[in-house]
């Protein structure tokens, strides 16, 4: 275990809630920062504005799942919508991932603020949103543009 992974989440989670989803997901003691036992994830869980306001930082991720799987599964969970980086250089882009499990390629206005990265109005990746052209890699990635520009992303 050694990665770290970001996400967030849509709705006012506790943290408590976060903790208990990623454990089960993984299979795993997930505990929080500074008490972790041994053996178990680190995870921070605090609240920021936006439409993604729940904050989720994994420390010691294990290298042996994919991210984007994990987080297909807590999303399911906790019956809310996560949003992971992808894997573009785009700075609009990430990877939602559905309380149903389904993951696709979002656009989401960003702004950092003293508490952490506000995120909203996420919106379906489909190759010719104009935040596809801010950034490289919407079509190299595998999470490939499409969906309907009319649905919302959080629908």
């Amino acid at each position: 275990m050694s990665g770290l992974w970001n996400w967030s989440a849509a709705g006012l989670i506790e943290p408590d809630r976060v903790r208990n989803a990623l454990a089960g997901a993984l299979e795993s003691p997930v505990g929080e920062l500074p008490d972790v036992g041994p053996g178990a994830l680190m995870c921070d869980v605090y609240h920021v504005g936006g439409d993604f306001p729940t904050l989720i930082d994994v420390f010691l991720a294990p290298e042996h799942v994919a991210e984007e799987i994990v987080a297909s599964a807590v999303a399911v969970r906790l019956g809310a919508a996560l949003l992971l980086p992808d894997d573009t250089l785009n700075p609009t882009r990430y990877v939602l991932a559905e309380p149903d499990g389904t993951l696709r390629a979002v656009h989401v206005d960003e702004e950092e603020t003293d508490d952490g990265a506000e995120r909203r109005h996420a919106r379906p990746c489909t190759g010719v949103d104009p935040a596809c052209a801010t950034g490289p890699g919407c079509s190299r990635s595998r999470f490939r543009p499409g969906g309907d520009p009319g649905r919302s992303a959080a629908a």
